[in-house]
């Protein structure tokens, strides 16, 4: 349990150096990081993000973005989330996931997790609930889009 402790620790200096906040020595690629841990640390992880969302003492701008959260609130929109376990217990699980792969897909997270103003060299765009979105939707999916959008922020450096 100290190594993830560990961990996170050393990533709570990182997110505050100057190198990491303007994304230098990525060889211009858009300052996307992962931070990869085992699922059986995950109360660890949820603690430390609740602990970073309220210190103050932070040099940066921490947006939480929950892809669960974001998925629910997608599902909300489209007034079916109250229908969702019904449809699962009456038509399977492999047509829930076809039916919410073509409600919820990659632009509807990214239309429902754009903010404004963007802050070049402070924000930190946290993206949490990754696991709990398989197989709905996969990291590298939402990373891949979120490439295109993300990299006129940098551009501007």
């Amino acid at each position: 349990m100290s190594d993830i402790k560990e961990r996170l620790d050393i990533l709570r200096g990182n997110i505050q150096e100057e190198d990491f906040l303007l994304g230098k020595g990525l060889s211009n690629e858009v300052n996307i990081r992962m931070f990869c841990y085992d699922a059986k640390d995950e109360m660890i992880v949820q603690h430390f993000v609740e602990q970073l969302k309220t210190d103050q003492s932070l040099n940066c701008r921490l947006i939480e973005v929950n892809q669960y959260e974001t998925f629910l609130s997608i599902c909300d929109d489209k007034r079916i989330t109250n229908s969702i376990p019904a449809m699962e217990e009456k038509k399977g699980k492999e047509f829930i996931l076809k039916q919410m792969n073509s409600v919820a897909k990659v632009g509807a997270f990214i239309d429902k997790i754009q903010y404004e103003p963007h802050m070049v060299g402070e924000d930190i765009l946290l993206i949490t609930g990754v696991g709990d979105m398989f197989p709905f939707l996969r990291v590298h999916t939402l990373l891949d889009a979120l490439h295109s959008h993300t990299s006129r922020i940098f551009q501007s450096l």
